[in-house]
């Protein structure tokens, strides 16, 4: 059975840098959320500020990184527990990117919705340039999901 559990971003970055295909640990976060299956440690999420400061208005939150080792369910688990994280902390949006050779099935599970294409083929800036074999260079998709308003509590 999995079951949820809190972790520290030291924890959950170790995990990305073990098992994440493509992806370095996170520098930062808001919180991460791990799960876990016999007490073992198979999935990891780490949430933050959205990357885009367009998308940065304070009331969106973004899954940085999304890493499990492949255990069933474990994905669609931790972004259902992300979205549950948000909302009660007041957000009004959750999203994450994905490649776009990603089918997006646990997404889909989730609930979350394909806002289609976003951000060019390699995502890179002055200030931390990448390193070209580091990441995929393929187009990425914006999967959103809206927190409705009201009643945060519970609801």
């Amino acid at each position: 059975m999995l079951e949820l559990i809190p972790i520290t971003l030291k924890e959950a970055n170790g995990f990305v840098q073990q098992y994440h295909r493509h992806h370095k640990p996170s520098i930062g976060h808001k919180f991460s959320i791990g799960v876990q299956q016999g007490g073992k440690l198979v999935g990891v999420a780490i949430c933050g500020r959205p990357v885009s400061r367009r998308l940065d208005d304070g009331y969106t939150l973004e899954v940085n990184r999304l890493c499990t080792d492949g255990t069933k369910n474990a994905c669609s688990i931790l972004y259902g527990a992300a979205h549950r994280a948000a909302k009660a902390m007041g957000y009004r949006r959750i999203i994450t990117y994905i490649l776009a050779s990603e089918p997006g099935t646990s997404l889909k599970a989730s609930g979350y919705v394909c806002e289609g294409t976003a951000g060019g083929i390699a995502w890179n800036g002055e200030r931390r340039p990448k390193d070209e074999k580091q990441y995929p260079r393929e187009l990425k998709r914006r999967w959103v999901k809206e927190i409705k308003e009201g009643n945060h509590y519970g609801s």
